[in-house]
């Protein structure tokens, strides 16, 4: 499932294309065929993300609301378009672009009211200028939970998914299993630094990269895809510090990395 950086990245692209044009809204798929009449001829007047939900914003009152799931994508391309076919569900046509959309877990035109309730069942997002970690520290902090299945959790923190729960806990050395209450607010004050360093670069760079250039097996250039990670998906591999095979189990029905020596109960 796409993680929080790839829906702002996501925004981001789709703003450059479409924001302040007038679009054309289509689709293949009859149960969003209201939908698409509700949006055809309007403005893109605004995008936001927070988490993995994408928001667009069509003229005064109504906002696109999309979460992509595990197969959804929005694919953008400059006119013309290519045929429309298949499971389509939604195609805008703006003055140079055009962008298509299958798959997505959810799709759906919504109000001002109701895309204020999804902020508001939603934890903060590193990537938000209006995001407070002292929202996601008061539950972490208050809670018996596994912290590694308390940062799988949207209403605690948005955006996060399995690979930056996995790296973040290695990078700051917390033990997976440790109980929410059981993290000291340095950690997660420095966590909480840490990710948002992290997932600003991944929408940078369309990519997720948590490994310094000094823990890589080619310390220059751009880093390979084996050299991304510190325990992600690397299990049973050594740990790029300590040497110690990568331990994994299934946390929040994820599987979940992590190192016991340089992450001790």
């Amino acid at each position: 499932m796409p993680e929080g950086h790839t829906i702002h990245r996501l925004a981001r692209d789709l703003g450059a294309a479409f924001q302040g044009e007038q679009v054309a809204a289509s689709t293949l798929m009859d149960r969003f065929a209201d939908g698409a009449r509700l949006l055809d001829g309007q403005v893109v007047e605004r995008l936001d993300a927070h988490g993995k939900h994408l928001f667009v914003r069509f003229g005064p009152e109504a906002w696109l609301h999309v979460h992509l799931g595990l197969y959804g994508k929005f694919t953008v391309g400059r006119l013309p378009a290519p045929e429309a076919k298949g499971a389509l569900r939604l195609r805008l046509v703006g003055r140079e672009h055009w962008a298509d959309l299958r798959g997505p877990t959810a799709c759906e035109v919504v109000t001002p009211a109701e895309k204020a309730r999804f902020h508001a069942r939603l934890g903060p997002d590193p990537l938000r200028k209006d995001a407070d970690p002292d929202r996601a520290w008061d539950r972490i902090s208050r809670s018996r939970v596994a912290v590694g299945a308390l940062l799988m959790q949207q209403e605690v923190v948005a955006g996060i998914g399995n690979v930056y729960r996995a790296e973040i806990l290695y990078r700051h050395g917390i033990e997976p299993h440790r109980e929410g209450r059981g993290v000291h607010r340095e950690e997660w004050d420095a966590s909480w630094d840490d990710l948002r360093t992290l997932m600003r670069a991944g929408v940078r760079a369309g990519r997720i990269v948590t490994t310094r250039p000094e823990h890589r097996s080619r310390r220059s250039g751009r880093a390979t895809r084996e050299d991304s990670f510190y325990v992600y998906r690397r299990t049973g591999l050594p740990c790029r510090l300590c040497g110690t095979p990568v331990l994994t189990e299934v946390m929040a029905a994820r599987n979940l990395y992590w190192c016991p020596v340089c992450q001790p109960r």
